[in-house]
């Protein structure tokens, strides 16, 4: 009886380990490992249609897909807001980076359920008359995104970091400056362009808690979270930088047909999305965005829908959880998500050793958008094979791999600024 039990016990444990490597598959870094799939075509609806034309894309394929990723992966904004004020909390001349004039505007959003604000800061070249403009949220306040003294502390929440002084979940001046390596400001201002920035935490701290957000904004009585179909994390961050295109079209010193949108890693997802949904954004930069970015999930390479799904609960819709280790139900992949863009320039960049973000499928996550793209006459990227290193291609698709990893660099800035002026900038 004892024997009996014990190998009773033994399936039970085998059981129940095999059903945990079934729930969290191991994160796959071998290439001769990724699965074999079929990748979805961008020109065929998915009753089977193909699409031939212009119109057909704008008329049938392309809502159908806005459709699938709004309602099934990043989840629908419930409402509309139009209660919107500006106030310039502080402007002057940058005493830090020359030529370079600084202006603080609280943003406010309010309705019958409450407000929120945020703050946008805006660098701009002193003579510039109206300059284009790179937009992009920030990981630790606007603050710790340039060196300048003048800008103001952000009081939302914020995730502690020993590394960058922030602990108790409260920004304070001593994390001063310590992302200002990957925003690149004097870069940015010395070629023309002008750089808007917010924290993304004022929109929505960056956690599995949808009370101290916007989203709480929209609930109805008696609701604590989004709907299956409503917005995540990334959805509301998005939102966010649409709400700040607002105040730029307002601002006369600013090109607003000249905005990029720009994001690295989560913010770089949210990037994608936002220039998707809003085309008032010229283009779009998405800097190492991986799963749920520019790289094909069906690779299934490095972090995977259910990776990030389990670690970041909150980033996507609920509804997208269904696709957890089972991208191979997935009737999409994010070739379609950029096909979304066209005609409007998109940038795709990797890091060699950033392995997490797949390099490989965000390069092909590129690629595969240019049958959309090619409809429209715009340049693409040449081939399906990944250009060497430090060898960029700048196209109405663009894409760049370089050295190092999970980073936005100065190499970077220098291709975007680049592409920027012959591509987005050129007319």
């Amino acid at each position: 009886m004892k024997k009996n039990r014990k190998w009773i016990l033994a399936g039970v444990l085998a059981l129940l380990c095999y059903s945990l490597c079934i729930g969290q598959r191991a994160v796959n870094y071998d290439e001769t490992k990724v699965p074999s799939f079929i990748l979805p075509n961008p020109l065929v609806t998915f009753e089977g249609a193909t699409i031939a034309s212009i119109r057909q894309w704008e008329n049938v394929r392309k809502p159908e897909l806005l459709r699938f990723f709004t309602e099934q992966v990043y989840g629908k904004v419930p409402g509309h807001l139009e209660m919107h004020t500006y106030k310039i909390l502080e402007q002057g001349e940058s005493r830090i980076y020359k030529n370079t004039l600084r202006q603080q505007v609280k943003i406010s959003i309010k309705n019958q359920s409450g407000e929120l604000s945020f703050t946008l800061l805006l660098l701009l070249p002193k003579n510039s008359r109206r300059a284009p403009v790179f937009l992009g949220c920030n990981f630790y306040g606007n603050h710790a995104a340039v060196s300048d003294p003048e800008v103001i502390i952000s009081r939302a929440w914020a995730k502690n970091n020993e590394a960058y002084h922030i602990s108790g979940n409260v920004l304070t001046a001593a994390s001063r400056g310590v992302r200002s390596e990957r925003w690149a400001v004097q870069q940015i201002i010395d070629a023309g362009f002008g750089l808007a920035t917010f924290y993304y935490g004022e929109i929505d701290p960056d956690k599995n808690d949808f009370s101290d957000g916007i989203h709480s904004l929209f609930y109805k009585n008696g609701q604590h979270r989004p709907l299956a179909n409503e917005w995540g994390s990334i959805a509301a961050w998005a939102w966010g930088l649409s709400r700040a295109m607002d105040y730029l079209q307002k601002a006369k010193a600013v090109d607003a047909s000249k905005v990029i949108v720009f994001g690295h890693s989560r913010l770089g997802k949210t990037a994608l999305w936002a220039a998707v949904n809003d085309t008032r954004f010229a283009a779009v930069i998405a800097n190492n965005s991986g799963c749920g970015g520019a790289a094909l999930s069906k690779r299934c390479f490095g972090e995977t829908w259910g990776v990030m799904n389990k670690s970041f609960p909150h980033w996507l819709c609920e509804n997208a959880k269904k696709f957890n280790n089972n991208e191979v139900k997935l009737p999409v992949d994010q070739h379609e998500l950029i096909s979304l863009m066209a005609p409007r320039p998109v940038y795709v960049a990797s890091a060699k050793d950033d392995r997490w973000a797949d390099p490989k499928g965000e390069y092909l996550g590129a690629y595969f958008a240019g049958p959309v793209y090619k409809l429209f006459g715009a340049a693409v990227l040449p081939d399906s094979t990944m250009p060497a290193v430090h060898r960029p291609v700048h196209h109405t698709i663009a894409y760049h791999v370089r050295e190092g990893g999970h980073n936005v660099t100065g190499y970077d800035w220098e291709q975007y600024i680049q592409w920027a002026k012959e591509v987005v900038c050129s007319d």
